[in-house]
């Protein structure tokens, strides 16, 4: 099967989202299909096209950027292109130009499959008002052209407003999720690196520093904490600096962040490879996910720390409470409630043995052969 996968931004562009469409398209790879990603070239230092993994990837030049947006001139004529040379069509969204995809789906009769990952809530302000509304036309454009939308849980489609609307033709298949094994010794190289034994507990964090992700919760929490564990400590994997369209957020949180980070109590890792993750999560006592809004729909973190017998406390969004309501692994805090979210990290820091699960039965559930097979019976049965 030729299988094109279409998204703004790939790897090594780092979010659940593009992490999700990388480890779906080496799978289908490794079952032996003719993979294309076609993205855009969003810095300017990445190969306009390479192979990677056996997937193939197209990047298509950017002339502009419009908030977390790129404008990509060629982009059509590219799509056009390559719809015509492949067998069914996957997109990501959000995605600007999804409708201009799945619209060539259907004039070559190619099956279109959108994957919904989350709803797009950008920060106040006029413009990014203008910005969501363009979107929200768009994503509605490509869901009345798609043959068929997957999104991860049934929980987060019975609560978004834009999948509510097409609930006869959405599927929902869980995120593929993998990590690597920790190299010989490098666990107890990270505890050491990070003063594990003198700084305990930890609570991980993986995450962007963005606004949706409520990282201000999980620093108003931490003083309910230090009052119990003294020597507690954060540490916070994931990019910091520069983030897109969040530098006003980490104006008014840093200089708070940088009194935790003096005392001990906050680490900044940066954006961890694969490898570097896999040591990471066997050194957490907990790991959170505090986030505000439904532009996080499942938070893939959650099962990588359970694959490791961590717990997690998520917040109650639609989506992101599944993984611990499904597993047992953990505790879900209420939205935007720093008190709630103290209480739960303590209880689940205080009872740890109570919230081990079946680390296996995980593995399985989010092997990405087995995601990239769900897919391929969709994939068939829009194809007959």
């Amino acid at each position: 099967m030729k299988i094109l996968t279409v998204l703004t931004y790939y790897r090594p562009h780092t979010s659940g989202l593009t992490i999700y469409a990388e480890r779906l398209a080496r799978a289908f790879a490794r079952r032996g299909h003719q993979v294309t990603v076609m993205t855009t070239q969003y810095d300017p230092s990445l190969l306009l096209e390479e192979t990677l993994d056996g997937v193939r990837i197209i990047r298509v030049p950017v002339a502009a950027r419009i908030s977390k947006g790129v404008i990509a001139p060629t982009f059509g004529w590219v799509a056009t292109k390559l719809v015509a040379q492949h067998d069914v069509v996957q997109m990501h969204l959000p995605q600007f130009d999804a409708p201009g995809v799945a619209l060539r789906g259907r004039l070559f009769g190619k099956p279109a499959v959108l994957t919904y990952h989350c709803d797009l809530l950008l920060p106040p302000g006029f413009f990014n008002r203008f910005v969501n509304a363009v979107v929200d036309f768009q994503n509605n454009t490509a869901g009345m052209l798609s043959n068929h939308i997957v999104t991860y849980t049934q929980d987060y489609a019975d609560n978004s407003p834009y999948l509510s609307r097409y609930a006869s033709k959405l599927t929902p298949i869980l995120p593929p999720v993998e990590l690597p094994e920790p190299l010989p010794g490098a666990v107890p190289a990270f505890a050491e690196k990070h003063h594990i034994k003198e700084r305990r507990p930890v609570i991980g964090m993986a995450a962007r520093f963005a606004a949706e992700k409520g990282v201000e919760v999980l620093l108003d929490a931490l003083p309910m904490i230090l009052r119990k564990y003294p020597k507690a400590q954060v540490l916070f994997a994931g990019t910091y600096q520069n983030v897109m369209g969040e530098q006003a957020y980490s104006d008014r949180l840093m200089p708070r962040i940088r009194e935790y980070e003096i005392g001990g109590h906050w680490t900044f890792l940066g954006n961890l490879d694969p490898v570097e993750i896999a040591a990471f999560y066997p050194n957490l006592d907990v790991l959170t996910v505090p986030s505000l809004n439904s532009t996080e729909a499942f938070g893939l973190v959650q099962i990588e720390a359970m694959m490791n017998g961590v717990p997690c406390v998520p917040s109650a969004l639609p989506g992101v409470r599944q993984p611990v309501l499904r597993h047992g692994m953990g505790r879900v805090a209420k939205i935007g409630d720093p008190a709630d979210l103290a209480a739960c990290l303590l209880e689940v820091l205080a009872e740890p043995d109570k919230y081990r699960g079946d680390i296996e039965s995980i593995r399985k559930a989010y092997d990405p052969d087995s995601i990239a097979a769900e897919y391929e019976e969709l994939f068939k049965r829009l194809m007959r």
